[in-house]
């Protein structure tokens, strides 16, 4: 049953990432839908199914992207293990921790896309960052917090990472 559930979310996220985001963006800033839910999953289900299915999600978004493939790979399952592993070793997770762990993995993961591009001065290299990386980042931070708010209200947490 969880393996069907997590099948439907990575099936379900590449398209609402590539097709209903765009025009749900601020700023023509939107969220990285796949870094969150790795996360979530990570945190309310343990570090093995984050990991798990933060690298299909991010093997599965990458195909439709024009990035690097481990990139996305990287970050996507590393959120899931590191967001597991926070879990099970920190007593009590709050939205706030979620929301700031996922903006550093977040900015981690942007600092490490533009390191890739080839030919980029120092002075667009920071325009990108303070432009589209950092205010993704905080954008990311704020969906996972709201994300781990809004299910923490309807499942408990201790119950879910026991199953």
């Amino acid at each position: 049953m969880k393996f069907l559930l997590y099948l439907i979310l990575v099936l379900l996220l590449v398209p609402t990432q590539t097709t209903l985001l765009p025009y749900l963006s601020v700023w023509g800033i939107k969220p990285d839908l796949g870094l969150v839910a790795a996360a979530c999953i990570g945190l309310f289900a343990g570090e093995m199914d984050g990991l798990l299915v933060g690298l299909a999600i991010g093997w599965a978004l990458s195909l439709f992207s024009a990035g690097e493939l481990w990139v996305s790979l990287l970050t996507d399952g590393g959120v899931g293990l590191l967001a597991g592993f926070l879990g099970r070793q920190v007593s009590q997770v709050t939205f706030a921790t979620l929301g700031v762990g996922v903006l550093l993995v977040s900015l981690a993961s942007g600092l490490l896309a533009i390191v890739n591009f080839k030919n980029v001065d120092s002075a667009q290299m920071w325009w990108i960052v303070e432009s589209i990386v950092l205010p993704q980042a905080c954008f990311d931070g704020l969906v996972g917090a709201g994300l781990y708010w809004l299910l923490s209200q309807r499942f408990d947490v201790t119950r879910l990472r026991t199953e």
